[in-house]
């Protein structure tokens, strides 16, 4: 079984910097961590080797700092990485990052599975996997949240939906994009740190992956934003300093006033 798993490096979510110019995140700016979606697929895919025995190989296109993630998913217990990084990357939309992924898988030879987390933090959209199995052609489970059989050929998986759960068989190769329900990521082992520590990870630009820069990056993404604008929040407030039973009073009369320009008090209570 050979099972691929394209994981994202993300900032966290407290550290979050916009370029306005081009609407795209500077990722520079901050640190990057693993997508924490993405750890259920890695944990996925490590229970099914356990199980079933083969191989994994953990992807992700960005910088050169994204090299991290990739060791951090080594040290879970994958067994190789592809790091994919360019400057024709970049600026990629979720068409452009599927395409250039779905490029990379392809040259990987017989894929049976690709696990991908449900969505990014970043930009939350859930459309890489999708897009994966469109362009490697591929069957596709999403909101995956139990696999209940899997053989050389099928697997029987249940999707979390809305309304409740939904069972389906899909025949190998598929792509799965899991939900948290399906697994409870390990953590790293010191084993798996010193093995990533000296493993080296090849990297891959447009030229190795045979595409053209028109089709990647910011060039190649339909996606356009147009407008950035940063939240504000204001709250105006009346402040009455209660001194005295004549303050008091009016802070009390100032409140019934407000909460009945609410229409917030109930019938019979005088205005």
């Amino acid at each position: 079984m050979y099972i691929v798993v394209p994981i994202k490096q993300v900032p966290e979510t407290s550290n979050v910097q916009m370029d306005k110019e081009t609407g795209t995140m500077i990722r520079s700016a901050s640190e990057a961590i693993v997508n924490p979606l993405d750890l259920y697929a890695l944990e996925t895919a490590l229970q099914i080797k356990e199980r079933t025995g083969g191989r994994i190989t953990v992807i992700t296109m960005g910088p050169l700092g994204a090299a991290k993630v990739l060791k951090e998913a080594i040290a879970m217990g994958c067994d190789d990485a592809i790091h994919l990084s360019d400057r024709a990357f970049g600026g990629s939309d979720t068409w452009a990052t599927s395409y250039t992924l779905a490029s990379a898988i392809r040259k990987l030879g017989k894929v049976d599975l690709v696990i991908a987390g449900e969505r990014a933090t970043d930009g939350d959209t859930g459309q890489v996997g999708p897009g994966l199995a469109s362009w490697l052609d591929m069957g596709l489970v999403t909101y995956t949240s139990h696999i209940e059989e899997l053989t050389d050929t099928y697997l029987i998986a249940e999707r979390l939906l809305e309304e409740g759960y939904q069972k389906v068989k899909a025949t190998l190769p598929v792509v799965l994009t899991v939900v948290k329900e399906i697994a409870i990521p390990r953590l790293p082992t010191l084993k798996g740190k010193k093995r990533a520590m000296h493993m080296t990870i090849p990297l891959l630009g447009a030229k190795d992956l045979g595409l053209e820069n028109a089709d990647l990056g910011l060039l190649g993404s339909p996606t356009r934003v147009v407008k950035i604008e940063s939240p504000k929040i204001s709250r105006a407030c009346t402040v009455v300093k209660a001194t005295d039973d004549s303050s008091i009073q009016e802070g009390i009369d100032k409140l019934m006033l407000f909460l009945a320009s609410k229409e917030l008090l109930g019938k019979g209570v005088a205005k």
